[in-house]
């Protein structure tokens, strides 16, 4: 068979259909091409309203936000600004050696054969040690350098002063404060060392970023911690130097606070010194205290101006009185200054301006000067506000009875 002669049979095609197909596969092209474009077009818009938006956001935001390392570079340049200003303060004693020895109690009968020897001690002499140690800065040109009382409170103690860079000064004592725990020190005037900037503690807000810096444990010199205000106006009872005080008005802060910081400054980020710290909570982590730097000027101005520290003082032991007090003793009001002994010592101190004035164990002194005593703001807080020699009218209450007192204010002594 040859199939290159065979017919193939015919197909008969409409053109209708024809034109159908044609129209509909020009149609797709054209269409996908306009697709393709306006894809790519609305793409691009999309991008370019992404990356404004982005813009704005980003724009917005850093508005309101103080990036991390800003803040860093605040703590850094603090640190690098107050650090040789901040010294460690060493304190040193004279104090015996011993040495051990064995005593055979049978020696003078011809020995133990047994061996038999007791422990003995004897002094071999007498040898200066250091045996603490605290923080201090310095706060004139001439040498002068805050600190904690109770860091310097051996008056038998010799104290050194290590500057950052290594040097050694010895220091002497000019002043310690009889009611706050705050000392000066001086050392050689020709120290080259720059004083501090003294910031104001009364605008100290909670939650304000703060900086301590101190002699850590007594050994690593200039360590710095940082935290935030936690609390303001805090009334603690502190230990430390051999003795337990109230200190009332103080800065809480969660920055770390040390063993060998006390006296330390605690700073803003703007380099200046708010407070000096002063105590921790043993039993709590991060929770320590600072005395305001404000408190701190007066002390620093008298040893200035008078060589010493001097308060008003009145010669009372007393309880503030709030409502658990008011109840507890029956008492006619729920504030006031409660006149009453304590740990067996008298209520009134003899020879005081209490006694003078004729003040009595019992009397609750409601005002001084027509302010009112509270828990808020107690006598010790008003009272510091007058220098020795001042006259002050007392409101008390005796026995049920108003009456007002005059009162010559005396000097505390150290």
């Amino acid at each position: 068979m040859d199939l290159m002669n065979d017919k193939l049979p015919k197909i008969k095609i409409d053109k209708k259909i024809l034109f159908i197909v044609l129209i509909s596969f020009f149609s797709g092209l054209i269409g996908g091409f306009l697709g393709n474009y306006l894809a790519k077009d609305f793409t691009i818009v999309f991008e370019k309203f992404k990356i404004g938006s982005l813009q704005q956001f980003q724009q917005k935001e850093s508005s309101e936000y103080l990036p991390q390392t800003s803040q860093e570079d605040a703590i850094i340049s603090t640190f690098k600004d107050v650090s040789p200003s901040v010294v460690s303060i060493i304190i040193s004693k004279d104090l015996p050696i011993f040495e051990e020895y064995y005593l055979n109690p049978f020696e003078p009968f011809g020995g133990d054969p047994f061996g038999f020897l007791i422990p003995q001690r004897r002094q071999k002499g007498i040898q200066k040690q250091e045996i603490g140690g605290g923080t201090g800065f310095v706060v004139s040109s001439d040498g002068m350098i805050l600190t904690n009382r109770h860091v310097v409170s051996d008056k038998d103690a010799e104290y050194t002063v290590l500057t950052n860079d290594g040097k050694r000064f010895t220091a002497k004592v000019l002043a310690r404060d009889p009611v706050q725990d705050i000392a000066v020190i001086k050392i050689d005037e020709n120290n080259g060392l720059v004083p501090v900037k003294l910031g104001d503690s009364d605008k100290l807000q909670i939650g304000q970023a703060v900086v301590a810096i101190g002699n850590v444990l007594g050994e690593f010199r200039n360590s710095v911690s940082v935290g935030v205000i936690s609390g303001l106006g805090r009334t603690i009872s502190a230990s430390g130097g051999g003795a337990v005080e109230t200190l009332e008005d103080v800065i809480q802060t969660d920055a770390a606070i040390n063993q060998g910081n006390s006296g330390g400054p605690l700073l803003n980020l703007k380099g200046e010194v708010i407070g000096m710290n002063t105590a921790m909570v043993l039993s709590a982590q991060n929770i320590g205290f600072a005395i305001p730097i404000n408190k701190a000027k007066r002390s620093i101005e008298q040893v200035k101006n008078l060589g010493k520290i001097v308060y008003p003082f009145l010669g009372v032991r007393y309880t503030l009185i709030n409502e658990s007090i008011q109840k507890e003793n029956k008492l006619p009001v729920d504030y006031g200054a409660w006149i009453i002994s304590s740990a067996g010592e008298s209520a009134i101190t003899p020879g005081s301006a209490a006694q003078k004035a004729g003040l009595k164990e019992g009397d609750i002194i409601l005002e001084i000067a027509g302010e009112r005593i509270t828990t808020d703001n107690s006598l010790v807080k008003i009272i510091i506000k007058y220098n020795p020699g001042n006259k002050v009218n007392l409101k008390i209450l005796r026995r049920g009875e108003e009456k007002i007192v005059e009162v010559t204010l005396d000097e505390r002594k150290e």
